[in-house]
C-alpha cells in the first residue's frame, strides 16, 4: 500500500472519525480529542480528494488551504472556509491547556467533519 493511495487515506480518516463519534457518545465528554480527531478526520479525507486526481499537497493542518486547492482541480465541495478554519484550529490549539473547546463547539467540530466526510466518500465512490 502507498502513502499516495488515496483509499489508504479515506481508510486512516473514517479510524478518526469513527473514534471522534464514539467519544461524542461518552457521559464525560474528551472535548479535546473529539474535536482533535473529527479535524483530523476531515484533513485526511481533503487529502484523499486531492491524490484521487493525482496531486500532491503540502504538510498542513490548514483545511481552508487544502479545500482551496480541492477547489483549483475542480472538486467543488462548497464548503465555508471560515467553518473549516473553526476545525482547523482544533489540530493544535485546543490541544493545550486554557483552549478547552465547549460542548457547542464540539460538537460544531464533528458537524463540519460529518461534512467533509458525507462529500468525501461521495466523491471517492466509498461506501456510507
Amino acid at each position: 500500500m502507498s502513502v499516495d493511495d488515496y483509499r489508504e487515506w479515506a481508510r486512516y480518516a473514517e479510524q478518526d472519525w469513527q473514534l471522534a463519534t464514539s467519544l461524542l457518545r461518552r457521559k464525560r465528554l474528551p472535548a479535546v480529542a473529539i474535536c482533535f480527531h473529527a479535524q483530523q478526520s476531515a484533513e485526511k479525507y481533503l487529502k484523499a480528494l486531492l491524490l484521487s486526481k493525482g496531486l500532491a499537497f503540502p504538510k498542513t493542518h490548514d483545511l481552508a488551504m487544502l479545500n482551496s486547492l480541492c477547489e483549483q482541480q475542480g472538486i467543488l465541495t462548497g464548503f465555508s472556509p471560515e467553518l473549516l478554519t473553526l476545525l482547523s484550529e482544533h489540530a493544535v490549539v485546543s490541544r493545550y491547556p486554557g483552549n478547552e473547546p465547549t460542548l457547542e463547539e464540539t460538537r460544531e467540530a464533528v458537524e463540519i467533519a460529518r461534512n467533509v466526510r458525507a462529500f468525501a466518500r461521495r466523491w471517492l465512490g466509498l461506501k456510507k
